[in-house]
């Protein structure tokens, strides 16, 4: 069963609730939504609408022999845009005069699709496995299911070792990313993911033995980072989520201005991305993804978002693209390409 959460401070006393901690037959798959990032905000001003419903976090502890139902059919329908590519672009000349007056170095600026949907949600699941997401399996609730094809490891627990893998810089499967303005955006954000680590790291620990490493993921080019740390004995569950989320390669930096930039610019909520997908164990190990290149399926609605970080040398229409090479693979492999139309 999924119990829906409307705060990430809830999800661990309802996992001790439950039991979970020193089991060993069972595990907590676990979604954290993007929505979890509205308190750090320090705009009085609302967030965008979101698009559909979906809990602020959720959980269910399952067996861990337990196996997925087989997988069905589904039909898409035709793509809509929350936005056009001219005002998207616009958004992105807006994020440059931000950091032109100083007031962030780096913006994630996110497009959404959304589209009719039809059939079993785990047929997506099915069709997306070529590209070898991190946490392949939906996750259902009550009117909504959550699929992803993410690459990014936003959060590993292994112990007291706790690492990330911030990916920035994208080009088409096989074209190699070289440029400036990627290699900055890259660098950016691992030095606030270390920055982040930090706060709950054993000082003096945190490393980054992969920088700038090229990786073929989820149908295009990547440029992906590592870094690591000790963590210390005295951090709860709870202050190791609230370190890290919402990612920020997801956010820009600094972390708190782009979230107020992103709530000014973004004309619909982030709903199922952006935030974290994956399962944490009863030993306290936890392997979370980003939830990059993920759908979220409720009222007969598929919704997707992709976007990307905006620096100041970025180009509009060459941003504008990038999203759209994210999600052309997605789209291909669940049968349904890209003919966008502004909603």
């Amino acid at each position: 069963m999924t119990v829906e959460l409307t705060s990430l401070a809830e999800l661990e006393p309802a996992l001790e609730a439950e039991g979970l901690f020193g089991r060993a037959d069972a595990v907590a798959h676990v979604y954290i939504g993007y929505g979890i990032s509205d308190p750090l905000r320090r705009s009085g001003g609302p967030a965008p609408p979101e698009p559909c419903p979906l809990p602020t976090v959720a959980y269910a502890i399952e067996s861990v022999s337990r196996r997925p139902a087989p997988a069905g059919a589904y039909s898409v329908g035709a793509w809509r845009a929350s936005w056009s590519e001219g005002e998207y672009a616009a958004a992105v000349d807006v994020v440059r005069a931000a950091i032109a007056e100083g007031d962030v170095y780096q913006v994630n600026l996110v497009q959404h699709l959304c589209a009719d949907f039809d059939g079993d949600p785990a047929g997506l699941a099915r069709a997306l496995a070529p590209l070898e997401p991190l946490e392949p399996r939906p996750f259902a609730g009550a009117g909504w299911t959550i699929v992803s094809a993410s690459p990014e490891l936003l959060l590993s627990r292994r112990g007291r070792r706790i690492s990330t893998s911030p990916i920035k810089g994208t080009r088409p499967a096989g074209v190699p990313v070289e440029s400036a303005k990627d290699a900055a955006e890259h660098v950016m954000i691992v030095d606030l993911e270390r920055n982040d680590l930090s706060r709950v790291a054993v000082p003096g620990s945190v490393h980054w033995p992969e920088l700038l490493v090229e990786r073929q993921l989820a149908g295009v080019t990547h440029l992906v980072a590592t870094v690591e740390a000790e963590l210390r004995e005295d951090v709860t569950l709870t202050e190791l989520l609230e370190a890290t989320l919402p990612g920020g390669s997801v956010t820009g930096c600094p972390k708190i201005a782009a979230l107020d930039l992103i709530a000014q610019l973004e004309p619909v909520g982030r709903g199922a991305s952006m935030g974290a997908l994956g399962r944490i164990y009863p030993n306290g190990d936890l392997e979370l993804a980003l939830t990059i290149r993920t759908f979220a399926i409720a009222e007969g609605t598929i919704h997707l978002w992709v976007g990307g970080g905006i620096v100041w040398d970025s180009d509009p229409a060459e941003e504008v693209e990038e999203s759209w090479v994210k999600a052309r693979p997605l789209l291909a492999a669940i049968g349904a390409p890209l003919n966008v139309r502004v909603a």
